[in-house]
């Protein structure tokens, strides 16, 4: 045992990253300004526009960064009235693979920000 250390007790040690107040505020000025980014990378991605089709561009869908559909357009010939879940299912592969480039977005975004850690709570 050294000296001055009482039996049962642990030698202090230091944790990294927590080296000294001036250290602790430079990281909290950092984290504002990571946090800054986000919000203005967020902003920029809502103001974008994604559009994919289904059916041979039979559909055609545009949804914004807020996962909103912005534009729908269907060609008449895909309009059978004998075959409405046809026209159904072009719809929701479209709108879905609208979100999964939104999402595809966001995520490459955030990674390229966020120098590909993970954040939780972020998007």
């Amino acid at each position: 045992m050294g000296r001055g250390m009482k039996a049962g007790k642990k030698p202090k040690t230091k944790q990294p990253g927590f080296s000294g107040g001036g250290n602790m505020q430079k990281q909290l000025q950092q984290a504002q300004a990571m946090q800054r980014q986000i919000e203005q990378m967020q902003a920029e991605l809502e103001e974008k526009e994604f559009t994919a089709t289904a059916g041979g561009g039979a559909i055609s869908v545009t949804v914004s960064g807020k996962k909103e559909i912005r534009k729908l357009e269907i060609q008449k010939e895909v309009v059978d009235p004998d075959d409405v879940e046809m026209l159904q299912d072009l719809i929701m592969a479209a709108v879905n693979e609208a979100i999964r480039q939104v999402e595809e977005a966001s995520e490459s975004e955030m990674s390229a920000l966020t120098g590909g850690f993970g954040i939780p709570g972020l998007m």
